[in-house]
């Protein structure tokens, strides 16, 4: 790898190159393999709460399949399967725990989630920066990644003198680490505590939503996923606010996830009221920006890099959104929609910011604004280093190969423009 100061060029995608800690970290993991069952993640999450209702039971059936397509995964390295059982046995807690606090608190399921602000879009479109963005809004309600990761605090998570939440302490901890094992990935998705998280955190609790795709090779679920409806998932999901709100208010959200754009009659029954921005952008580029963050995770996560691998499913995959995407728009009311593009995020978010608050009826106030451009200064573009992509160079790849099964997009999105040529 080679980079200056600004400019960050991983240039080993195809045959990596470990450093100390990565060879520490795979040898580790390799010494202490985990297995995968039903009955050994949810025993775990019974053994670490001392809880057994676990709600309604039809997350069992979404859960095998969890674990049937995490197995059949032959790259999967010794770490992506030690950190897919974590996170299983974590989900599988946090259920434990959001199941017990609405049953002592009830009234938790009358709590209206008003008129949330939610953002949609490709994956690597400018999702993430305009969710922490107007998330810097102290009026509104957000999801903090160390939030995320345990939204029901456990009976010994008490806030110290100084007030730090454990759980924060937590999220800082686990986020150091994944900075030592992969130091550059923070310039293209940051997982530090404070960092906003997609709402696809809250799906997860309920053993759906397209995440697992994006951890593992799991073709077996990304089918089951897609011919299933997934109503009963985004009821969970407000479920999960509704219980996260009790805990801490105000009730007005911003929330993301990329998957909303296949999923966008489900997302309006659930929340009819809502502002939906659907974020837009070239898809060459965002593929190019995935799959080449995916391909640098991997020299830990996958016994082989397979590149070749990472740039089909994913071309294919950001397809199938797209066409929902295109299929579904005008589901969505007019009145409470508007399409955002990237450039113009990138060149003008103040104008982009005015007309998502007007749309959504909330005053931008002088000191709303002052909020969102105090991020802005906080977190410039490219503050972590700026990472050089080339899909010739590391996929063999020309951009008019991808771009040609995109047509569709285009046309419907006409002002989408090119940024990869």
């Amino acid at each position: 790898m080679s980079q200056r100061p600004d400019r960050i060029d991983i240039t080993d995608l195809h045959n990596p190159v470990l450093t100390p800690t990565q060879e520490q970290v795979l040898a580790f993991m390799s010494a202490n393999p985990v297995s995968f069952s039903e009955e050994g993640i949810l025993g775990a999450a019974r053994e670490q709460t001392g809880l057994s209702d676990f709600g309604a039971d039809d997350f069992r059936e979404r859960l095998n399949v969890w674990i049937q397509s995490i197995e059949e995964d032959v790259d999967a390295s010794a770490v992506t399967r030690f950190n897919l059982y974590q996170m299983c046995v974590r989900y599988a807690v946090t259920r434990l725990r959001l199941e017990d606090l609405i049953r002592r608190h009830p009234e938790i399921l009358d709590i209206k989630i008003d008129r949330p602000i939610i953002v949609a879009g490709l994956p690597r479109s400018g999702t993430t920066h305009l969710l922490n963005l107007v998330s810097a809004d102290t009026r509104l309600r957000s999801l903090p990644w160390w939030e995320a990761i345990a939204p029901v605090p456990a009976p010994e998570d008490e806030v110290d003198a100084a007030g730090v939440d454990p759980r924060w302490t937590r999220a800082q901890e686990g986020w150091q680490q994944q900075d030592a094992a992969l130091p550059y990935m923070k310039a293209m998705h940051e997982f530090s505590p404070d960092h906003i998280s997609e709402d696809i955190e809250l799906q997860a609790i309920d053993f759906s939503s397209y995440l697992l795709e994006w951890l593992a090779y799991v073709p077996r679920w990304r089918d089951y996923y897609l011919s299933h409806d997934q109503t009963g998932t985004y009821a969970y999901l407000k479920r999960a606010l509704q219980a996260v709100t009790f805990l801490k208010g105000p009730n007005r959200w911003v929330l993301k996830c990329p998957q909303h754009m296949e999923q966008l009659p489900i997302l309006y029954k659930t929340f009819p009221d809502a502002t939906f921005v659907i974020s837009h952008r070239d898809p060459v580029a965002s593929i190019q920006s995935a799959i080449t963050m995916s391909c640098y995770a991997a020299r830990i996560l996958r016994k082989d890099v397979n590149t070749a691998q990472f740039a089909s499913y994913w071309s294919d995959r950001y397809e199938r959104l797209l066409r929902r995407c295109v299929r579904d728009r005008d589901c969505l009311p007019a009145a409470q929609t508007m399409d955002v593009y990237f450039n113009e995020l990138m060149t003008d978010s103040d104008a982009v910011l005015k007309a998502i608050y007007r749309r959504a009826d909330l005053p931008l106030t002088p000191e709303a604004l002052a909020e969102l451009h105090a991020f802005i200064d906080a977190h410039p573009r490219g503050k972590h280093g700026q990472v050089h992509y080339d899909l010739r160079r590391d996929f063999d790849l020309a951009p008019e190969q991808i771009r040609e099964r995109f047509q569709f997009y285009f046309e419907r999105f006409p002002s989408v423009t090119v940024e990869v040529r």
